[in-house]
């Protein structure tokens, strides 16, 4: 599959599954998606303290496509240790966001965005490239999992800013940096 035709359907699969990590086995021409996912629902309490619940699920959700067939997709519930790693890169690219977006434009260097996402040196962020189109900045980024070892590159776009100074980044997960 082409690397265009490739990121495409992984954003389509992120905005239908909103996973933080999507992988793709080309030999199979799946995508896999792995993403925790709560509901919240009243509970009709009798006893006092009682209220709203929340439960969440760990997912895997596996989309496939084989040529002149139409996608199939298959999901499956996991334990919640599957889900753990994607979990957190999600929170270290909601992060990463908005340390970009609160940059000045002048610091959008490799080094000032390595710099801004990584202050303390640990392994969770690797940028790799910053790239300029305009008043447009480009950032790849490999996002890492603690413990067990699970990288997802990101690329983050930073728009100009609005009219009230501020700018909008948004992140979307990549096969390669």
């Amino acid at each position: 599959m082409p690397a265009m035709v490739l990121g495409h359907q992984r954003e389509v699969h992120r905005r239908h599954t909103q996973a933080p990590v999507i992988t793709y086995e080309a030999s199979r021409r799946e995508f896999t998606a792995t993403a925790a996912t709560s509901a919240r629902y009243d509970h009709e309490v009798v006893l006092p303290g009682g209220g709203p619940v929340e439960v969440t699920r760990c997912y895997i959700v596996t989309y496939t496509h084989h040529p002149g067939r139409a996608w199939t997709s298959r999901v499956s519930e996991r334990d919640h240790d599957v889900c753990r790693p994607g979990a957190e890169i999600g929170g270290l690219v909601r992060l990463a966001q908005t340390r970009i977006s609160s940059m000045y434009a002048k610091d959008l260097t490799h080094s000032g965005v390595q710099k801004a996402l990584n202050p303390t040196g640990r392994r969770s962020f690797e940028v790799k490239s910053v790239a300029r189109k305009g008043d447009t900045r480009t950032v790849s980024v490999v996002v890492s999992s603690s413990g067990t070892a699970v990288d997802q590159c990101y690329d983050f776009t930073r728009h100009a800013p609005g009219g009230d100074g501020r700018s909008s980044t948004t992140a979307v997960p990549t096969a390669s940096c």
